[in-house]
């Protein structure tokens, strides 16, 4: 088991920016986000490929979300900028331990072999 800690998200309003950090026990190839509420299909967020932080983002959060990383402290950062009421979902962490970059940047759900608990964002209109 990987030891896999987040943070951040909450409650803001239409417009406004949230930080979600994810912290993992070891370095991870990948890591990144996905989203998910409970009985609806899952959509990746956005990844990174550590060793060259090359990236990948859903559509529906190209140029609002940001997607960094601290390689020092494993650990990774999404920010979240105007925001809309369509991101309220619940936001999970995932990791994958020896993933190649062309699979980690695809935004296959196979990316991350690792999930955190998951953390809720809430977006009011």
């Amino acid at each position: 088991a990987v030891r896999m800690e987040e943070s951040g998200g909450g409650s803001v309003q239409a417009g406004g920016s949230l930080r979600l950090s994810c912290r993992t026990g070891r370095a991870m190839s990948c890591m990144g986000w996905f989203r998910q509420a409970p009985g609806q299909q899952r959509e990746t967020v956005a990844t990174i490929y550590t060793p060259d932080e090359s990236a990948y983002y859903a559509d529906s959060v190209k140029g609002r979300f940001t997607i960094s990383q601290d390689k020092a402290k494993n650990t990774v950062f999404l920010q979240m900028n105007s925001l809309k009421s369509g991101d309220t979902d619940i936001y999970y962490c995932g990791a994958g331990l020896a993933v190649e970059s062309t699979l980690c940047t695809s935004g296959s759900p196979r990316s991350f072999g690792y999930t955190g608990q998951g953390t809720q964002v809430t977006v009011s209109s």
